[in-house]
């Protein structure tokens, strides 16, 4: 993807200072940034996690935050690793240096949630709203999630970071192991069996409001 129009942007120390402080006099918050002596700076950044795949965690980690791709108990697995849903609406809150690059950004989301997933697996994305549009740019794993926040200031509609899968076409499998293979199966079974459930009571109820208007 092309960058944006804040990754092309140079800014000198000065500027990179007077920067700082009008984006902390811009928060509603305590999540300030802080210029460092050696030029760099410190910041906080938020990430929504948007998976529509499960993530693999350790079996035996308790895993409070997230939810079990309908298997039962969530501390139930299989014997080395087992796979759970992201809540919809996940976000997490990451305190980064202003060199941390994008793929640094992605490892850490991974081990704040115990993922054991190759972090290839996802993707970065840099999204804002402009004139009623949605745009979406992926972030190249080099690029510097906390300078694009430091340049676009503090406001979400003009730039806010999801994680996504690292969508390139068609679905790698091959990148996946066995187990989490045989995981996505059951899963995707126990889903299509829902389904199915779900509208056969719908036409169910049709049929019954039918035969009593008759």
């Amino acid at each position: 993807d092309e960058p944006s129009e804040w990754e092309k942007t140079e800014l000198d120390q000065a500027q990179v200072e007077q920067r700082i402080k009008e984006y902390n006099s811009q928060i509603n918050s305590n999540l300030f940034m802080s210029l460092n002596k050696d030029g760099s700076y410190t910041g906080f950044i938020k990430v929504q996690l948007k998976l529509v795949r499960p993530v693999s965690v350790p079996a035996t980690k308790r895993v409070p935050s997230l939810q079990a791709g309908r298997q039962g108990p969530r501390t139930q697995g299989v014997k080395r690793r087992t796979s759970f849903y992201l809540p919809k609406g996940t976000v997490k809150h990451l305190h980064i240096l202003s060199h941390t690059r994008a793929s640094e950004v992605i490892d850490a989301l991974l081990r704040k949630f115990t993922v054991v997933d190759n972090p290839r697996k996802f993707a970065l994305f840099e999204r804002s709203e402009k004139d009623e549009q949605v745009y979406l740019r992926k972030l190249a794993d080099e690029e510097q999630p906390l300078r694009l926040r430091l340049l676009a200031g503090p406001s979400e509609k003009v730039l806010s970071f999801v994680l996504k899968e690292n969508e390139t076409g068609e679905v790698n499998w091959d990148a996946f192991t066995l187990p989490e293979l045989h995981n996505f199966l059951r899963i995707l079974q126990r889903e299509e069996e829902e389904h199915v459930r779900r509208l056969r009571h719908r036409y169910a109820r049709c049929r019954q409001k039918m035969q009593e208007a008759l």
